[in-house]
């Protein structure tokens, strides 16, 4: 049974927190509430979260600041965060939310729809990426228990077989990402967001290859998922 991503709801007011919450219940994941960008980042201390949804006009610490905080954690740091603003500065409040660490940037009222779906992108990246980490990890313990004759060979090119199958899941997941990014932004955190996890896929990539029999790689390291 795969396990539900958590998505943080970051905003001072709770009747935004009740609207988040109706939009993205379809979604069927679990949402966690955040009143403030403390309580934020007292939530990230003990949970993963697949993407964080932060609005940007809080008293005390805003939006900005937290996100500040977020990126200079290096547990949080590759978390998705959307910003949502009810207010609109032009361009230069936009570049400030990217700038901050931000994969994208709505403005209120939004487009439910919109919002769900995009949201729905990064959860589905972070299930496939903890799949991968549970078969990274199955495949550890194939490799360093010793699996030998015709048996361990089979069970080690079908975990090896299954684990590449669920990357190029992943990989087709990211390069629709990349794309969509591209087409809605060409600031330059969101292309290098983008590429941060173009570089980690990579790296599993190249480490599978050379588990591949016959490549004489023997048991590489398998690349952390963070």
């Amino acid at each position: 049974m795969v396990q539900k991503a958590k998505i943080l709801l970051v905003d001072d007011r709770p009747e935004n927190l009740l609207a988040l919450e109706a939009i993205l219940s379809a979604l069927d994941q679990t949402l966690v509430r955040a009143s403030s960008g403390e309580e934020a980042l007292k939530a990230l201390l003990t949970d993963d979260f697949a993407v964080i949804l932060l609005d940007v006009q809080m008293p005390g610490m805003d939006g900005f600041e937290t996100a500040a905080h977020i990126k200079r954690r290096e547990r949080t740091r590759d978390i998705p965060i959307i910003f949502l603003t009810a207010i609109n500065h032009g361009p230069h409040h936009t570049f400030r939310g990217y700038a901050a660490g931000a994969v994208d940037y709505i403005s209120k009222p939004f487009d439910p729809w919109v919002l769900r779906a995009k949201v729905s992108v990064f959860v589905e990246l972070y299930t496939k990426n903890c799949q991968l980490r549970e078969q990274a990890a199955l495949l550890r313990l194939q490799l360093e228990g010793g699996g030998s004759g015709a048996e361990g060979s089979k069970e080690t090119a079908g975990l090896l077989a299954e684990l590449s199958a669920r990357l190029a899941a992943v990989e087709e997941q990211a390069e629709a990402l990349t794309k969509q990014l591209g087409e809605e932004s060409a600031d330059a955190t969101v292309v290098a967001t983008a590429a941060h996890l173009e570089r980690k896929l990579t790296g599993l990539r190249r480490a599978l290859d050379a588990l591949e029999p016959g490549t004489g790689g023997g048991a590489p390291v398998l690349p952390a998922q963070g």
